[in-house]
């Protein structure tokens, strides 16, 4: 029980295979008290009912600053702490550079690096005044390599812009023993990806990786379980490649 008694909140985890719920569903198994935030506010509401007793599903677009805070608001307000947070919200778009429209930019943009800040920004104080807290922010592989395989230039420069942000943050913040780390998860078969990819193209990508598989996103999940518990509480600033060495620095 890695995270006995601690209160982790994790945004996009309402999609049943996607990243944020196999890391709901982990977090829960080992002891956290899990709040998922999402769009959707009937599908968080299922996806924390779906852990057991003692969760919460709440509703907020985290590109938006008085939803964000009105909803960590209200998690303080039930369970009297913050000890973690997953940012794990994030859209993709298959475009090219010249295809990509300043509503497109905006929208990647928002939710997966303002999404971030709005988030940190929110829990931040509470984890300050505890002298405690760990928060794990997703980006990608594409944030390395110059591109992915289904994200456009303006996802690389989110999940970027994410890394960038993380590592501030952690300089920032870890004099109030507040921890901050990324990771970056190469290709991995999701609810985003599933429908995306023949055969033929994932057998090709796949030659490419030298673990030889794709990632699941139990991979990703137990990655998140190590930044957030007290195995990783001398990391801070740190950024996990969980690719299967798509990427090797």
């Amino acid at each position: 029980m890695l995270l006995q008694g601690k209160i982790a909140i994790i945004t996009g985890a309402a999609s049943e295979r996607g990243i944020g719920r196999a890391t709901a569903v982990t977090f829960a198994q080992h002891g956290a008290r899990v709040v998922i935030i999402d769009l959707d506010e009937a599908a968080a509401r299922d996806a924390a009912a779906a852990l057991g007793e003692g969760h919460l599903g709440l509703a907020a677009n985290v590109a938006d600053e008085k939803q964000v805070q009105e909803a960590v608001a209200k998690v303080i307000g039930h369970f009297g702490r913050i000890d973690i947070l997953v940012n794990n919200a994030g859209i993709t778009q298959p475009i090219k550079t010249l295809d990509i429209r300043p509503s497109d930019y905006d929208k990647v943009l928002d939710v997966s690096l303002r999404g971030t800040l709005l988030m940190s920004q929110a829990v931040i104080p509470t984890m300050r005044a505890q002298s405690s807290g760990s928060i794990v922010c997703m980006s990608s592989v594409s944030a390395q390599r110059g591109g992915g395989i289904f994200g456009g230039p303006h996802y690389s420069a989110a999940k970027a812009g994410v890394l960038g942000l993380g590592k501030a943050m952690a300089r920032e913040f870890g004099p109030d023993q507040v921890r901050v780390n990324a990771i970056a998860p190469g290709l991995i078969h999701t609810d985003i990806t599933g429908g995306l990819m023949q055969d033929e193209r994932r057998h090709a990508i796949i030659d490419g990786i030298p673990l030889g598989r794709l990632g699941a996103a139990q991979d990703v999940a137990n990655a998140a379980l190590f930044l957030a518990s007290d195995l990783s509480s001398y990391l801070t600033g740190v950024t996990l490649d969980v690719n299967g060495g798509m990427l090797i620095h």
